[in-house]
């Protein structure tokens, strides 16, 4: 513990677990519940979109969306959410944590509700505003991260921090699982009232006019449970953290954690406003000292979530088609547009029950008893491990569909009990209170920077060579595609290296923030 710590920050750190921890994780968590739902329910439609505005003999393949288009439509969310990371992680230290919160929740509502009513008369149109909103969508989402973050850090004990951070985290994969139901009932709605209904007889594998409604609900479903945690984000008081070392109104804070923790705090301003003059605390981020204590923690939190997000938004993003590839889920043609829809929602959902929920609850129950370095390096080890293991006799597979989906759950599984929710958890924690949601920022910034170039990069390198009529240049193949995956892996293994261990810390005696508080003092006392 940092000597001479402030009363209100130690009465933070020490506080037993209560009613406010439990409400604080659920209001940040259905934000992540709706980033995650947002985010991945695009793979859902992806295909419908396909057969429902590129059925004409004029496309290259018809009934499948053009390369670029669905990259567009895949990434286009993803480049929103690396712009909205790193400006309101910025913002978030310059005006407050809470002063921002309700505005990211905002845009995601809006913007949820506008990509399902995307209109025009043309296919371009559509895809173009559908692209559009679906960025500041992604911008929206993109606040969330080191919002959610930094204010669950600020407001947890240090005895469980970690897991209150994770378990935040950890609603993404209940939006996830959220986003397969929807799929699946809205499909099996339409499908049992429609399905019998060709809407282009021309073409094999009937679509339905009425299979335009069904991409649409799904896409604005999202906007629900952000909008049922409005209210409760903007009566949350600002964290104490914020008001006492970077606002320095000491007693704006004890007053604000005296009605949290339901106790009597003392506003001591005269210690806040030592640690202000203390100029060893007050480098900046483009600083030599920041460089120095904290440039390669930086360093190691931005490229682990960057390896990381590579490989699991491939992963995610792109999974029906997989699961196509090796025969577990039927060709387009074969069945009806909203059947797919249905069919690729099921494999979604038994994916996130078998492997991604578990995965983050288990790192929500062990983070803090084997800490998070242990956690982030095994997932790592694993993920590789299931991966090669995946690729390597890929052909196998393809008369063995129930081992695949096992050995495919548990790549989610240790990406999610691993470095998919410790590089959330981490940079919350080791960087200083006035730079805490920037660096979370520029760390999941990185992180979708490495989504990006996955969701491109896996489209364009898992086409295979041996297949010219699928209406894609040709790449390396999926089996090469997850053996690079796989190796990036163990690339974050090494960059988890440079990540130091928090667990059981206070947040000032991993940053050093008021460490030297009787030093200061005596610098200032007459003598």
């Amino acid at each position: 513990m940092a000597r001479n710590q402030l009363g209100v920050l130690n009465a933070l750190d020490v506080a037993k677990t209560q009613w406010y921890h439990f409400t604080a994780i659920v209001i940040a968590g259905m934000g992540f519940f709706t980033d995650a739902y947002d985010l991945f329910c695009i793979s859902l439609v992806t295909k419908l979109l396909g057969r429902i505005y590129y059925f004409d003999e004029a496309s290259p393949k018809p009934g499948v969306l053009p390369i670029k288009v669905l990259a567009a439509v895949n990434g286009v969310a993803l480049c929103g959410t690396f712009a909205g990371q790193l400006f309101f992680g910025w913002l978030g230290d310059k005006l407050g944590r809470k002063r921002v919160y309700g505005v990211t929740l905002a845009i995601m509502v809006v913007c949820s509700i506008a990509s399902g009513l995307s209109l025009g008369k043309e296919r371009k149109a559509v895809m173009a505003t559908l692209c559009f909103f679906r960025f500041w969508l992604g911008f929206g989402i993109g606040g969330d991260y080191p919002l959610s973050a930094t204010i669950m850090s600020e407001y947890a004990n240090k005895k469980t921090r970690g897991a209150f951070i994770a378990a935040v985290f950890a609603m993404q994969g209940f939006g996830i699982l959220f986003g397969g139901i929807v799929g699946l009932i809205v499909s099996a709605v339409f499908n049992g009232r429609y399905g019998a209904q060709p809407y282009n007889v021309d073409r094999k594998g009937s679509t339905v006019m009425q299979a335009d409604y069904v991409w649409r609900i799904i896409l604005m479903f999202g906007a629900i449970p952000a909008a049922m945690t409005y209210y409760w984000r903007m009566k949350m008081p600002e964290t104490a953290r914020y008001t006492a070392l970077v606002a320095k109104n000491a007693k704006q804070a004890a007053a604000d954690m005296s009605t949290v923790l339901n106790v009597d705090l003392e506003a001591e301003q005269e210690k806040v406003e030592r640690i202000a003059e203390d100029r060893s605390n007050n480098f900046g981020l483009f600083s030599t000292e920041f460089a120095r204590r904290h440039g390669l923690h930086l360093l190691g939190t931005a490229m682990t979530w960057f390896l990381l997000d590579v490989s699991y938004y491939s992963s995610n993003l792109f999974q029906k088609d997989i699961f196509t590839n090796v025969g577990w889920l039927p060709k387009a043609e074969t069945i009806n547009a909203i059947d797919e829809v249905f069919r690729v929602a099921k494999a979604q959902t038994l994916i996130a029950l078998c492997g991604t929920v578990p995965g983050y609850w288990f790192t929500v129950a062990f983070i803090d008893h084997i800490g998070r370095f242990a956690i982030q390096l095994m997932g790592f080890f694993f993920m590789a491990v299931f991966l090669f293991i995946l690729a390597i006799p890929y052909d196998h597979w393809k008369q063995n569909h129930a081992g695949f989906v096992i050995l495919y759950s548990l790549t989610f599984f240790f990406a999610n009990f691993g470095p998919n929710a410790t590089t959330f958890v981490v940079p919350a924690e080791i960087f200083p209170a006035r730079l805490r949601s920037t660096c979370h920022g520029i760390s999941a910034a990185w992180g979708k920077a490495g989504a990006i170039i996955g969701s491109f990069g896996f489209l364009y390198a898992s086409q295979d060579r041996k297949n010219p009529d699928s209406g894609y240049k040709p790449g390396i193949g999926i089996k090469n595609t997850l053996i690079v995956l796989g190796a990036l892996n163990f690339l974050g293994m090494l960059f988890t290296l440079l990540v130091p261990e928090s667990k059981g810390k206070s947040l000032e005696e991993l940053t050093g923030e008021n460490e030297d508080d009787e030093v200061s003092t005596a610098r200032t006392l007459p003598e």
